[in-house]
């Protein structure tokens, strides 16, 4: 837990680092940093990537959740039902696809 809590003092001032530099500046190995990163970044305890080609952490600052997705989903809803209902009043009065196609033939 305090090697967490030391990593996320190291990291907050940055949107990239080098792990050799967390390494450094916590005198530890960097694969012992590198698997606890992967593990914070597992855990969510921020978000951000490991770029193993280049070495380093790129830290993805927190965003608000967006809204716009349930409200799509809630909207979808309601139209759905509005289809269902406009259907279910169509076959009472005796409307059809069928029926139509006969009228315009």
């Amino acid at each position: 837990m305090l090697l967490q809590e030391n990593i996320c003092r190291i990291i907050e001032p940055y949107s990239t680092v080098e792990t050799a530099h967390i390494a450094s500046l916590m005198q530890l190995p960097q694969p012992k940093i590198v698997e606890k990163l992967s593990q914070m970044i597992l855990d969510k305890k921020f978000h951000g990537i490991l770029d193993a080609g280049a070495g380093c952490l790129i830290v993805y600052e927190d965003s608000e959740a967006d809204a716009t997705y349930g409200q799509a989903l809630e909207t979808l809803g309601n139209m759905g039902r509005v289809v269902d209902a406009l259907y279910d009043k169509a076959q009472k009065l005796g409307v059809t696809s069928h029926s139509q196609a006969a009228v315009k033939a």
